[in-house]
């Protein structure tokens, strides 16, 4: 939104006002940009590390959700916060809560504390990318906006792929503190580079949040993730809490959609959802976040589990699946401006996407780890052809008046589905595990200290039998995530906007 003492530059300023203005601009909020990306990523490899030394594995998705949950929820409320209060004042807050968050993350002794504390970073996290697009967005008209996405895309390519490389280093070396540590120092420097921003006030107008919104939400999110985790224990006749909390979740969204039909101000457009293609591109955002978080979840799980690879090692393993969703995105990217079609490329991809990830399910037993690594890379690149072709043809159902609205939406159905589709994988993973071999469940904990090696003491049927329980998990957890990407399949073909 323009500010008063600051007007947002005009289409008739011509490219170099626009230019001048986002490379005066772009150096401030890389910072911010980056610690955003990056730390979706970084903790990636420490999951096997930050399991066997806390324990209680079935839980460790929360360390991963909890930080969805949390960025979905405050990324709303800091782009309201951001127009009333300014957007570089907001940053800051944002900044601090994130860096807190981080060292309470790094002392934490338990699983609980830790996804309290990445809830916390998550409030702040969920501030960095919105205040930054929002930066540029208030420097740079509509019609320059898209000139400049390549050096925004490069930033978060650029991330995603550090961020398990970086991660795995920190955690061999340093141990899995450490990722949360060294947001410390690069925190201090986005402060820095943030005071160079101008110093814009926002409009000072009443804030009116939907917190009512806001709470059933919640209550609907952490209803479901604790039915989930409580799913796994069906096999012992424990039906009564999760068929309650499923009853109180089901509850929780009838409430949220009757209040956001009814707020001025709602944390979700209902009416807007409700056109064809904004529906499917909400919901092919949603498979797609369930797909890829899951997978850059638990496939560090599956290296060190099946293949003993060290944090080191599963950070360079994950590297080409985050490039390839990088070089499909931006590749996409291109063809569609050159091309005016859209739909047709998540159409074949999500077809490629959903063939390698049954392949995946089945062959991954009988591939090496760096077989298996490039495989996903390959997959990654068509996993790429979506969110650019989802982002680009909401923005056309809305319409120039819902334009911020329908990003929204897509933002948050990607979070969300991130966050259960991740806690549903884990559920399909650690229930398959316990259930079928009780003796995998068992040597879970031992596995990820030692590596395969831990099973060198016991005897060749116990071994073979512990070995075939993980392969049944993994097996399961690849088929539910290749289950996302059919449903994404089907949403793609029937999408009716497929071309500009």
């Amino acid at each position: 939104m323009p500010q008063p003492d600051a007007p947002v530059p005009s289409e008739e300023d011509g490219p170099t006002s626009s230019r001048q203005s986002f490379f005066a601009l772009f150096p401030s909020i890389v910072l911010p940009m980056f610690l955003a990306v990056v730390d979706q990523t970084i903790v990636a490899t420490a999951l096997p590390a930050i399991a066997a030394s806390l324990g209680e594995v079935d839980r460790l998705s929360w360390v991963v959700v909890s930080y969805l949950v949390a960025t979905t929820i405050a990324a709303p409320v800091y782009g309201r916060l951001g127009d009333v209060y300014g957007r570089r004042r907001l940053m800051f807050v944002a900044l601090a809560i994130f860096m807190v968050a981080s060292l309470l993350c790094a002392v934490s002794g338990d699983i609980l504390t830790l996804t309290a504390a990445r809830i916390l970073q998550g409030a702040g996290g969920g501030g960095l990318m919105t205040l930054s697009q929002a930066l540029i967005g208030e420097a740079i008209p509509p019609r320059e906006r898209a000139r400049y996405q390549g050096y925004l895309a490069t930033v978060a390519v650029s991330s995603s792929a550090f961020g398990p490389v970086a991660g795995g280093y920190l955690t061999e070396h340093f141990g899995w503190q450490s990722v949360f540590l060294v947001n410390i120092p690069v925190g201090i420097g986005a402060v820095l580079m943030t005071l160079r921003l101008p110093a814009r006030r926002g409009t000072g107008e009443a804030f009116r949040f939907d917190t009512p919104g806001l709470v059933f939400f919640a209550a609907f999110i952490a209803s479901t993730l604790i039915m989930l985790e409580e799913a796994q224990e069906l096999a012992s006749g424990a039906f009564a809490l999760p068929v309650a909390l499923g009853v109180f979740a089901v509850t929780a969204v009838v409430l949220l959609v009757r209040r956001e039909r009814r707020a001025p101000s709602p944390l979700l457009s209902i009416p807007l959802m409700k056109h064809p293609a904004i529906w499917r591109c909400d919901g092919l955002a949603a498979c797609h976040g369930a797909m890829l978080v899951s997978l850059i979840t638990f496939l560090p799980l599956y290296y060190r589990m099946v293949h003993g690879a060290s944090a080191a090692e599963t950070g360079i393993l994950l590297l080409p699946m985050t490039i390839g969703i990088g070089i499909g995105s931006l590749s996409t990217g291109r063809i569609v401006g050159r091309t005016g079609y859209t739909a047709i490329y998540p159409s074949c991809g999500l077809t490629i996407v959903a063939t390698g990830l049954l392949s995946a399910a089945f062959l991954a037993p009988h591939l090496s780890a760096e077989t298996l690594a490039w495989g996903f890379g390959l997959n990654a690149i068509f996993m790429g052809t979506v969110m650019g072709v989802v982002q680009l043809t909401v923005q056309l159902a809305a319409g120039a008046r819902q334009l911020g609205a329908g990003a929204a939406t897509v933002q948050f159905s990607r979070s969300l589905g991130a966050a259960v589709g991740t806690a549903l994988v884990a559920t399909v993973l650690f229930a398959t595990m316990t259930h079928g071999n009780p003796g995998a469940g068992e040597a879970f904990a031992r596995i990820l200290q030692q590596g395969p090696q831990a099973l060198d003491g016991l005897a060749a049927a116990e071994q073979a039998a512990i070995r075939n329980g993980l392969d049944d998990a993994f097996r399961n957890a690849f088929l539910c995530i290749a289950g996302f990407s059919v449903l994404a399949m089907g949403l793609a073909w029937t999408m009716p906007i497929r071309r500009l």
